[in-house]
């Protein structure tokens, strides 16, 4: 409940869907996949389109979708930001974008163009994926961006932790390399993407020092983040307390179903307010959305 009104539910992290998305994105190689289609079984979900999209929005009861141009293999940047921008632009009510930037070969002031294209299409923020293309967190090359997405007013959503495609290390995304962006860049919004397992205790740590670091868990279970023993447990404490406001309902769509990411969320027994903030009101908060209420 936010001013005394439910909020519709936001998912904070959804994929461009399939039919919208350049040759070179939608079609990885089998390197990246492999491990992915072995562990997550992604290789149907991952070719999803638009209808399927908003036919699975529609059945989760979920009001609005926020659409990340995250890719992890190509370099498809420019072209990711113009098609998110046209999604949003057609259907501003359901969808809000997030653009991306070019990753191979790294060209600090391309990123900064590339950002203030961002911001002249009407997106909110820049997805990273850096462990994809053996670049860290903290890497100096992308330092030019976090300031030109300071100045825009732009988030910055960060993959961090494990990924499943054996390419490259993953070290370069552990939270503590997210502290240190944070501190340079203080108050610059930053989100964990997937929520840093298995650096779980470092993330909350982060969090607690940076009021401006949050926490997304696209592409999981919700049920493990409530279970013993799955390394979930200290976030799982202090996401009903001190950092309730930092936290943010993701699907990762297509990877994780929706419905069943709300009857876990639903069902793991946090308090009201913060499964509130988690499902609509610290994404909405962040970004500024016009939320309508629910009935």
């Amino acid at each position: 409940m936010i001013g005394g009104r439910t909020e519709a539910v936001v998912d904070a992290r959804v994929r461009l869907p399939h039919d919208l998305r350049p040759t070179a994105s939608a079609h990885k190689p089998l390197a990246m996949t492999a491990r992915y289609d072995a562990v997550l079984d992604t290789a149907t979900s991952r070719v999803r389109g638009l209808a399927e999209l908003e036919a699975d929005l529609q059945a989760a009861g979920i009001g609005h979708a926020v659409v990340h141009a995250e890719y992890e293999y190509g370099d498809d940047a420019d072209a990711l930001n113009e098609a998110t921008a046209k999604l949003v632009a057609e259907a501003p009510d359901r969808y809000t974008g997030i653009g991306t930037i070019s990753m191979t070969a790294l060209e600090p002031m391309r990123t900064v163009r590339q950002a203030r294209r961002i911001a002249d299409l009407g997106l909110v923020g820049v997805n990273l994926q850096p462990a994809f293309f053996d670049v860290a967190i903290d890497d100096r090359r992308l330092y030019p961006l976090y300031a030109a997405c300071s100045e825009l007013g732009l988030v910055v959503a960060l993959h961090t932790g494990v990924n499943y495609s054996t390419v490259s290390p993953i070290d370069g995304e552990r939270p503590t390399r997210l502290d240190v962006v944070a501190c340079h860049f203080p108050g610059l919004p930053l989100i964990a993407c997937h929520g840093a397992w298995p650096w779980v205790t470092e993330l909350v740590a982060v969090m607690r020092r940076h009021p401006s670091v949050y926490a997304d868990f696209g592409g999981l279970a919700p049920r493990y983040v409530g279970e013993p023993g799955t390394g979930w447990e200290v976030l799982r404490r202090f996401m009903d307390g001190p950092l309730a406001g930092q936290v943010l309902f993701a699907t990762d769509w297509p990877v994780f179903p929706m419905q069943r990411a709300l009857a876990e969320w639903r069902g793991m027994g946090l308090r009201e307010s913060t499964l509130s903030g988690l499902l609509a009101g610290n994404i909405t908060r962040l970004l500024q959305l016009n939320q309508e209420p629910l009935a």
